[in-house]
C-alpha cells in the first residue's frame, strides 16, 4: 500500500479543518503492469500538455503555481483530473480513503494517528479478506509512504501489532476487543515523492478527497469538488458504509 495526505494535522491554528489520507493497494503480481501503465499515461501526460515526465504531480502545488513556466491553471487541472481517470482504469489497484473531521475534536484528539490507525485497520482487513481486485486471501503486505513522519508510523505499526482495540457492535455493547495486526510486515518504508508515481497519486486521491468536504475557491469554482467520484471503480468501498464512495469519516 503506498500512502500519503493532504491537509494539516493539527487542532489549533491550522489553516484545514479537515485532514485527508488516502492509501492505493496493489498486489505485487500486478505491480509491474500497474507501473507500465503509469508510466504510459505520464508519456501521454507530455505529449498533450508539454508536462516533463520526470516533474513531480503534485496537486495543491499545481493549483498555487504552474509546474513548467506558463502553463494555465485549467490545463494544471486537466492533468490532476487526468490522473483520477487514469487510476480508475486499473484493475487490480483499490483506494482507501479516511478523513478527519477537526471540528468538536478535544484538545487532545491525535488527528495524525487516528486517521494512519484507521488506514492501516482498512489495510489489514483488506489483506485478511482479499478485499481488492484479484480476490487474494490471507496475504501479507507492506506499507510505503511519502517522507512523513516515520518515526510515529513506525511506532504506531509497532503497538498495532501487540494492542490493536477495536470496538464492539452496537448490538454487542460497550467495550473493545484486542485484534493484533498480523498481515501488515515489516515498518512503513519512506519513498521520496519525486520518485514514486504511486506515492504521486495517493496525493492527487488524497487532495480530492479533502476537497470533497472543503474545496477551495478555484476548485469550487471550476465544478472539482466531486472529482473524487471520478476513482468509483477502484474505490474501496467496504472500507465504510457510511457513504457511498467508502471514505472513511473520523
Amino acid at each position: 500500500m503506498y500512502a500519503d495526505e493532504s491537509g494539516d494535522s493539527g487542532l489549533v491554528g491550522s489553516p484545514t479543518p479537515y485532514f485527508a489520507l488516502s492509501g492505493l493497494v496493489v498486489h505485487e503480481s500486478q505491480w509491474r503492469a500497474c507501473v507500465t501503465q503509469l508510466i504510459a499515461f505520464r508519456k501521454t501526460l507530455k505529449a498533450a500538455y508539454g508536462l516533463p515526465q520526470r516533474t513531480e504531480i503534485h496537486a495543491s502545488e499545481y493549483i498555487r503555481r504552474p509546474p513548467v513556466p506558463g502553463m494555465p491553471k485549467h490545463v494544471r487541472m486537466a492533468i490532476l483530473r487526468n490522473m483520477l481517470d487514469e487510476l480508475s482504469t486499473m484493475k487490480f489497484v483499490s483506494v482507501t480513503n479516511v478523513i478527519v473531521s477537526k471540528a468538536g475534536k478535544p484538545a487532545n484528539y491525535d488527528v495524525f494517528g487516528n486517521a494512519w490507525q484507521a488506514l492501516f485497520q482498512r489495510f489489514e482487513n483488506t489483506l485478511k479478506f482479499g478485499n481488492f481486485p484479484g480476490a487474494h486471501r490471507q496475504d501479507h503486505g507492506m506499507i510505503l509512504t511519502d517522507a512523513t513522519n516515520g518515526t510515529m508510523l513506525r511506532k504506531l505499526v509497532r503497538r498495532m501489532s501487540v494492542y490493536n482495540p477495536i470496538p464492539h457492535q452496537q448490538w454487542a455493547g460497550p467495550g473493545a476487543r484486542n485484534i493484533p495486526i498480523l498481515r501488515i510486515i515489516e515498518d512503513p518504508s519512506e519513498r521520496n515523492s519525486n520518485d514514486s508515481y504511486f506515492i504521486q497519486a495517493c496525493d492527487v486521491i488524497a487532495y480530492f478527497v479533502l476537497q470533497s468536504f472543503h474545496p477551495c475557491s478555484y476548485v469550487r469554482r471550476g465544478g472539482a469538488r466531486n472529482y473524487v467520484r471520478r476513482l468509483g471503480p477502484v474505490l474501496n468501498l467496504r472500507a465504510s458504509h457510511a457513504n457511498q464512495l467508502g471514505i472513511v469519516i473520523l
